[in-house]
């Protein structure tokens, strides 16, 4: 059997168990009939070219039998068109969302299941700081918010990866160094940290790996979807939620349990488990090495340009171009960034994204409350979690399936209403009226958490939907991004903001007299946006995507 590349059919070569391409620059040994210095040069058989069955024969004489079947194996031609056919069917009859299982498929959906199950740690950190550093509930609400300060720039972790290659790769060092980074923070939580200042810069550290993973994480499925058809792009979009909606449930069913059975710095101590998957996962993750030698820049620059632009990264003239000429185009993608956020279409809406986000909270003085005066047990406050979980997916079933086709404007008027009609209710618990109408603290923690997370989730869903349409071609994923750090800035504000009232109403780990006033002050903030409304643009999803296609 002889077999020849398809762009030189005239100089293909035998070398008994492999084949390969004799052209200077495709020196490589080619094995399964796939050339190594470039794939899009498929080895096939050719079929005026027959080498006769004895010269197999004669090879298994002078060396090993099992050596010359190996070989015959290897060079054993294609399955016929027919059988083929019948392979591939076999082989599609089990999918995952409508998608091919494989190894690189099994990662990034780990990636984005690790990122739901370090919620495991949430409910560990707040008891870590009211219990282990005795903090009050104004101070954690501000430490909590700083250790979610990296997801405010994330647009940084975007321009990075996709510019300064670590180790030749532009996504498979950084997943491996952030999974380090998750795996070092929950560790040293879990053993040395002795001090507040000590955890908060552990938790940051945590949360940076986390949010610079998942930037890289969504590069690597943006890059995946580009050029698939829409059905395809929409699968891998489900499968990665539904990873990270896996993981969260999980964190949100164990997260109790755990903290009542080994505290705190037990479940830190699990925790720095998972983010070494991240590490792992990022071996499988089918990625072309952007450094190589002089000739096969050469050969790549001339031969396979179209190639790397169809694997969903950059062209290679771009990833080999010169810092110079590369800093030139970084100018200019922030030049145009820059362009995009001063149009008023965009800055307008996105100052009401940030006011919307930043309105105080109360959550951590009812923490406190919860756990110091009604006595809630670390098991109890996790099943609450659960609750808020399964009712965070009803949430979000319920917009696409009921709301999507209302106009954005109302949408924000009314869960607005609703939600701070909803959120008087906590005072009821405070004030010990539930217990008058029969109703247990636990039990009406529970209905109070699964209305009000329902009604947030739906509440969310819109501000997505309206970073999605603010972006401009040319700049979609670094605005989007952009918008995001945009949005959690806003929550930050929010955290800091209710940290300050906080301490205002005077209210403790101990003291909870003025923990009334306080959450009807921040509930009623969320009133406060409504006026800008008019900043945002009209119509419904559904009609702003109609629009949008038909441009």
């Amino acid at each position: 059997m002889h077999f020849t590349c398809p762009r030189h059919p005239d100089q293909a070569v035998w070398r008994g168990a492999e084949v390969s391409c004799s052209v200077p620059s495709h020196q490589a040994c080619i094995r399964r009939n796939v050339c190594l210095s470039s794939k899009s040069h498929r080895m096939r058989r050719a079929p005026s070219l027959n080498i006769p069955r004895s010269k197999v024969a004669t090879e298994a004489e002078a060396g090993d039998k099992d050596t010359a079947l190996s070989t015959d194996h290897k060079l054993r031609p294609q399955l016929s068109s027919s059988r083929q056919t019948e392979t591939e069917m076999q082989k599609s009859s089990f999918t995952v969302f409508g998608l091919q299982p494989s190894p690189e498929l099994l990662s990034i959906s780990m990636v984005y299941f690790v990122q739901g199950i370090l919620g495991l740690a949430r409910l560990a950190i707040s008891f870590f700081y009211k219990d282990e550093f005795h903090l009050d509930p104004a101070t954690v609400a501000i430490v909590t918010g700083l250790g979610a300060a990296p997801w405010v720039v994330k647009p940084v972790y975007g321009f990075l990866s996709d510019t300064v290659p670590i180790f030749g790769y532009r996504r498979r060092s950084y997943l491996i160094i952030c999974g380090l980074l998750g795996t070092v923070s929950w560790t040293a939580l879990a053993t040395i940290v002795s001090t507040p200042s000590m955890a908060v810069a552990m938790v940051v550290l945590g949360s940076l790996g986390t949010a610079c993973s998942d930037v890289v994480v969504d590069s690597i499925v943006v890059e995946r979807s580009r050029g698939e058809p829409q059905s395809t792009a929409g699968s891998l979009q489900s499968l990665c939620w539904a990873s990270s909606a896996v993981g969260g449930i999980a964190s949100a069913y164990f997260s109790g349990s755990l903290v009542e059975a080994y505290g705190p710095r037990g479940v830190f101590g699990l925790t720095a488990l998972f983010p070494l998957i991240v590490s792992l996962s990022a071996v499988f993750i089918s990625e072309q090495p952007v450094v190589k030698s002089d000739r096969h820049k050469r050969d790549r620059l001339s031969e396979d340009n179209a190639d790397a632009a169809e694997s969903g990264g950059l062209l290679a003239a771009d990833l080999l171009a010169p810092p110079e000429l590369m800093m030139k185009r970084l100018y200019s993608q922030a030049n145009a960034l820059w362009g995009a956020v001063q149009q008023r279409s965009i800055l307008l809406p996105a100052i009401f994204v940030f006011l919307w986000q930043a309105t105080p909270s109360a959550d951590t003085a009812m923490f406190f409350f919860q756990t110091n005066h009604l006595h809630f047990s670390a098991e109890f406050l996790g099943r609450v979690r659960l609750v808020g979980s399964i009712a965070s997916l009803a949430g979000v079933a319920t917009y696409n399936y009921l709301l999507k086709d209302v106009p954005l404007t109302r949408m924000f008027f009314w869960t607005a209403v609703l939600g701070t009609a909803l959120g008087m209710t906590q005072l009821i618990l405070i004030t010990g009226i539930n217990q008058r109408w029969g109703l247990s603290n636990e039990l009406f923690v529970l209905g109070d958490s699964l209305i009000l997370t329902v009604l947030g989730q739906v509440s969310f869903m819109p501000v997505l939907v309206l970073a999605a349409r603010l972006c401009p071609e040319g700049v979609e994923a670094t605005l989007f991004a952009t918008l995001m750090s945009v949005l959690n800035g806003g929550a930050f504000a929010g955290s800091t903001f209710g940290a300050l009232l906080t301490k205002s109403f005077g209210v403790t780990s101990e003291d909870f007299t003025n923990l009334a006033p306080l959450v009807t002050v921040c509930t009623l903030s969320s009133l406060l946006p409504l006026p800008l409304l008019k900043l945002l643009p009209q119509g419904s999803t559904t009609e702003q995507i109609r629009n949008n296609s038909e441009k």
